[in-house]
């Protein structure tokens, strides 16, 4: 199964210096399918615990690992000195963006947060 996820090797090395909650945060973000996006607040509210702004320190912390470009800001807007390396894999994974207007700052797309999140309804991995 290590060769499968080497992201969960990487943790495993460091479970004793990562805190509970950041833990659980990372397990959530690893659950996003491709192609589909979670809010911070969505996460939070997921784990019934902390708010938008802890998750958004957890992954800014501990996220290298996991997939962080689908814990996402609500307005949809890519990650500032991130965008590009989020919108590759956004690109490689389909998920759906919305082209930036000429009015918009870099002309980067943002995320189509109506189609792109994810509840956390299908694959789940049987969370209840």
């Amino acid at each position: 199964m290590s060769e499968q996820n080497p992201s969960r090797d990487t943790r495993a090395e460091h479970a004793d210096e990562l805190p509970d909650y950041a833990e659980r945060v990372l397990e959530v973000a690893e659950l996003v399918p491709p192609g589909r996006v979670m809010t911070y607040g969505d996460v939070a509210e997921w784990l019934e615990e902390g708010g938008p702004r802890q998750v958004g320190r957890v992954m800014a912390l501990y996220g290298s690992p996991v997939p962080w470009w689908r814990v996402v800001r609500a307005d949809g807007r890519l990650l500032p000195g991130h965008e590009l390396d989020a919108l590759g894999h956004y690109r490689t994974e389909g998920t759906p963006l919305k082209e930036a207007n000429r009015a918009a700052e870099g002309h980067l797309p943002r995320l189509d947060m109506r189609r792109a999140r994810w509840d956390g309804g299908q694959d789940a991995d049987g969370h209840g």
